[in-house]
């Protein structure tokens, strides 16, 4: 398994924090305010290594589910793009990929099957409404 080390020194006191993160979810935490909260939180507020642990296994997670619901979103506009502009055969191509991205997304426990269901019922209604 691959390790990421990222590094945040905190300006007033000099204090450097060390946070080992799996290196999947390193790629979603692109932005600095996400990290420094991220770093904030698996090293500031717990003392027992289990709890330390609960707190960095609970913020991998959210992130993992953060990236996927925005990739579903972005396929969801890719499909209502489509409709928009009244593109029949893009928004069809674009309703294949959103559908894998919802049921993907519903198989990992992001979304309940009922809201995936619900998701990809909306989208295809759409579609087939077009002249």
């Amino acid at each position: 398994m691959q390790y990421l080390v990222l590094t945040y020194q905190k300006s007033y006191n000099k204090i450097q924090w060390y946070v080992y993160i799996k290196s999947f979810v390193s790629r979603f935490l692109v932005n600095s305010i996400h990290l420094t909260i991220f770093i904030w939180r698996c090293t500031g507020l717990a003392n027992i290594k289990s709890a330390k642990k609960r707190i960095l296994v609970t913020d991998i997670k959210t992130a993992r589910n953060k990236a996927i619901k925005s990739k579903v979103k972005t396929y969801v506009k890719k499909v209502e793009q489509a409709v928009a502009e009244n593109d029949k055969a893009a928004a069809q191509a674009a309703l294949v990929q959103a559908t894998s991205e919802i049921s993907k997304a519903a198989s990992k426990g992001v979304y309940h099957k009922n809201t995936a269901s619900r998701k990809v019922s909306r989208l295809a209604k759409a579609v087939a409404a077009m002249a």
